[in-house]
């Protein structure tokens, strides 16, 4: 799936219901992440709820994985991917991911806590050198 193709997706969508809807099912793709890798090392401080993060580079292009035990946040989190999975990192510090979250409309709906907990995501991510 591709960044364009999430926006319309999300653009075709009515009600937020539908929309949580929807982020429930994308959270259901996320790749199965690690066992061994849900430790304090991959946790994301700053989510209400739990969430792991790896990350591999290959050929100067990184790619995410990610997991957490909230299904509305597997959904975020798979939408995450779709914006920085392949991404150089000079292509990943310049991207406004709150920007394309506002832009699908999810900005608005989410809760305080959640919105705090995506930031941190983000920056973590955006901080990788």
């Amino acid at each position: 799936m591709t960044t364009e193709e999430l926006k319309e997706n999300f653009a075709m969508l009515g009600e937020d219901d539908e929309k949580f809807s929807y982020i429930i099912e994308l959270g259901k793709q996320l790749p199965p992440y690690p066992n061994d890798k849900r430790d304090d090392a991959h946790k994301i401080y700053g989510c209400s709820s739990n969430v792991w993060f790896d990350v591999d580079k290959a050929s100067g292009k990184y790619s995410f994985l990610f997991d957490s035990d909230a299904l509305i946040v597997r959904g975020l989190l798979y939408i995450i991917g779709v914006i920085f999975n392949g991404k150089s990192l000079s292509e990943i510090k310049s991207i406004d991911a709150t920007k394309f979250f506002d832009e699908l409309g999810l900005k608005s709906i989410l809760s305080n806590q959640r919105q705090v907990g995506l930031l941190s995501i983000i920056k973590k991510i955006q901080d990788l050198n």
